[in-house]
């Protein structure tokens, strides 16, 4: 096919609007899930990780059978951080706030947030955090340390029950057996740009 020299061909036009449709159908499908959660009450082993950090904030936390203990994970800038990894048998979360800030192919950033108005129930907590700014409260706390070349297992600290008021962590990971948020409310924002916290 010839073309003469006064016609313009136009190149990417339709791959960049196909591209945004796939991105924000699947953004939508993501919190189309998770408000999924919040209104059937449940949802069952909910991972949520290798998307960079996160910022978890909440008023207070009742955790029970905690454990903390130094972890190597991956972040949004590095293949391997220091961290230390929560787990914990169950946890009542009131005021839960979870958001993450994204910046589009258009350069401008957007903050999804995923509130939860009522008390969030979760089951087998395991979250990999690099920063945690809290108040904290534990019960039968002991700490053990030992002489071995795992860094995972040098030391640990363990309490029968924990309680944090309020936090806010940045989070590379985080997993739950079973979690219920009640009252979940999903939104997005444009932001000048990304949130910096100091460490």
């Amino acid at each position: 096919m010839e073309m003469g020299r006064d016609q313009k061909l136009t190149v990417g036009r339709v791959w960049k609007k196909k591209f945004f449709i796939a991105l924000f159908t699947g953004f939508f499908s993501l919190f189309l899930l998770i408000a999924a959660f919040g209104f059937t009450g449940s949802a069952l082993a909910l991972p949520l990780g290798g998307i960079g950090d996160f910022i978890v904030e909440f008023d207070e936390l009742q955790g029970s059978d905690f454990e903390l203990l130094p972890h190597m994970g991956e972040t949004g800038n590095a293949d391997q951080s220091p961290m230390v990894r929560n787990k914990m048998g169950e946890a009542k979360i009131k005021g839960l706030h979870i958001y993450k800030d994204l910046k589009m192919p258009t350069g401008q950033w957007v903050r999804f947030h995923v509130r939860a108005e009522g008390e969030t129930t979760i089951k087998g907590l395991i979250q990999d955090a690099r920063f945690i700014h809290a108040n904290l409260s534990f019960e039968g706390l002991s700490i053990v340390e030992k002489n071995t070349e795992n860094f995972a297992e040098n030391w640990t600290q363990s309490a029968k029950k924990i309680t944090i008021t309020d936090a806010k962590l940045i989070t590379d990971y985080l997993f739950q057996s079973m979690v219920s948020l009640k009252g979940a409310k999903i939104s997005t924002e444009l932001i000048d740009q990304p949130e910096l916290i100091e460490q």
